[in-house]
């Protein structure tokens, strides 16, 4: 009886075989390069310093051939470097510190909703199971107005609140980077709920004295995903204006926008929005490119059909009894997930190594040709980023993506962290996220980083950063006095 062959499954983890698999297909081509070098490499040697200095003086070279050489030559180059588009930096960032008095604890929030909804119960309990649940900590902020029982939502006091923030992190902004008001030659500000006349952008202008020839954009209505929408916007605008900055500030008003009613699905935004924002400098300057902190490698903008119930996961409505909110639908998990799975396909080529990429390409192709029914393949984003902010919508949101991209604790713990200090600040959370990640020392030079929001419509859009230097951790912005204290442990529910 001939002998049994051995069983290599017991002996050869699949790891090994699939890092073996990553590491023949991301260097395929030095691997084949390295035979076709040594052949040369032997020919040279074997045919001597005689045979070659002879093979070198039979080619004849006169000026005229030399000339046209050098000139097709620097043609080829001036029309590569014409047509290549201009590196965006992102230069510096700052983010909105609220002020300690507008903290609201547990005890504080559920005392107000008490005394609002005093002919109400039931609504008050069923905010209380949503913040034993949302993952936010007790320093979270609401703007002064919503600590008025009850709360006056007023257009001043909107107004206000717009000033307080958007003014904290445009002068933070600089103060960081030297910049002056003068040197801003595009302005983007997004804010979806709060859109007055005269606009916020214009706002911005008035206060700092901006340049007459500034060109200056305000976007509202497109949920927490307008910040990267934002950045897309600021990203076309530097293509196409060489030597400038753009400034880009990202917020969310709460202040008219606290829903004072019954319905639950939009009670529920009380329990997760709080105030935030961020000042952003874009610059596709070479003499930025030194100290820019990150480099823009990409932007896509994915957008969920325009079916009612999509249109519909995140939106701003009247109850029946007149009063406005915004609306969380239940929905909003399954929608989100579509849109993902869209960016997914669209990032997914651009970023992953080869290894992935080819995976992910046969998965495609044999959902469209032999069974539509075979799983999607979710690509393992993790060997294209370091780090990865996910808009800290929820404690929901957070799990959601975890699960679906299968990434570490870790992966989440800069969203986790922002969710329990900050709240939901819309589409300000990524810079939060951002600013957690630099003040815990773990963004290094040659990083990636992935940024993924999601905002009403239904739209997931995603940026990819790379780290361009060295950051130092930083000794100022929102995480400095309370790094030390975080991450923190989060339970499942917290029993008020």
């Amino acid at each position: 009886m001939p002998p049994a062959a051995p069983d290599f499954s017991t002996s050869i983890s699949p790891k090994y075989i699939k890092l073996g698999y990553q590491y023949l297909v991301n260097h395929f081509l030095t691997l084949a390069l390295i035979p076709v070098l040594i052949s040369v490499l032997v020919k040279a040697v074997r045919l001597g310093p005689d045979e070659l200095l002879s093979l070198w003086h039979s080619l004849h070279f006169d000026f005229i051939q030399i000339l046209c050489s050098s000139l097709l030559a620097v043609l080829a180059a001036t029309v590569y470097l014409m047509s290549k588009p201009h590196t965006i930096f992102l230069v510096d960032y700052a983010c909105f510190k609220p002020p300690v008095t507008c903290r609201v604890p547990f005890a504080t929030f559920l005392e107000h909703a008490r005394l609002v909804l005093k002919d109400n119960p039931k609504s008050t309990e069923f905010q209380m199971r949503i913040l034993e649940r949302s993952g936010l900590g007790e320093e979270t902020c609401l703007p002064p107005t919503i600590h008025f029982i009850p709360p006056t939502p007023t257009m001043e006091a909107a107004r206000d609140e717009a000033e307080l923030v958007i003014f904290s992190v445009m002068d933070s902004l600089f103060m960081k980077t030297g910049l002056r008001p003068k040197d801003i030659d595009i302005l983007i500000v997004n804010c979806s709920l709060f859109s007055p006349t005269p606009s916020l952008s214009a706002m911005v202008i008035n206060k700092y004295k901006l340049r007459s020839n500034i060109k200056s954009f305000n976007l509202s209505g497109m949920g927490c995903s307008a910040g990267l929408i934002s950045i897309d916007l600021a990203r076309d605008l530097l293509q196409v204006h060489p030597n400038s900055n753009a400034v880009v500030v990202s917020t969310e008003i709460i202040t008219p926008n606290s829903y004072q009613g019954n319905e639950r699905a939009m009670l529920l935004p009380n329990c997760l929005f709080r105030m935030g924002g961020a000042a952003i400098l874009l610059s596709n300057r070479w003499s930025d490119m030194r100290r820019a902190k990150y480099k823009l490698v990409r932007v896509v903008r994915t957008h969920k059909g325009s079916d009612d119930k999509a249109y519909r996961c995140v939106f701003q409505e009247e109850d029946k009894e007149g009063k406005v909110g915004i609306s969380l639908s239940k929905d909003l998990m399954a929608i989100a997930g579509e849109a993902l799975k869209s960016n997914i396909t669209t990032v997914g080529p651009l970023v992953l190594p080869a290894s992935e990429q080819l995976v992910f390409l046969l998965n495609l192709i044999g959902r469209k040709i032999f069974n539509p029914k075979w799983k999607p393949y979710i690509p393992d984003f993790k060997q294209a980023f370091e780090h990865f902010c996910i808009h800290a919508g929820g404690r929901a949101v957070i799990d959601e993506l975890q699960k679906s991209l299968q990434l570490s604790g870790e992966h989440v713990e800069a969203s986790r962290m922002t969710l329990h200090r900050f709240g939901n600040t819309s589409s300000s959370s990524l810079w939060y996220e951002m600013g957690y990640i630099e003040a815990k020392g773990r963004m290094n030079k040659g990083d990636r980083i992935w940024q993924i929001a999601f905002g009403s419509g239904f739209k997931c859009n995603s940026a990819v950063w790379k780290c361009n230097r060295e950051i130092k951790t930083p000794t100022d912005g929102p995480w400095a006095d309370c790094i030390d204290r975080y991450p923190v442990y989060i339970p499942e529910v917290v029993k008020l």
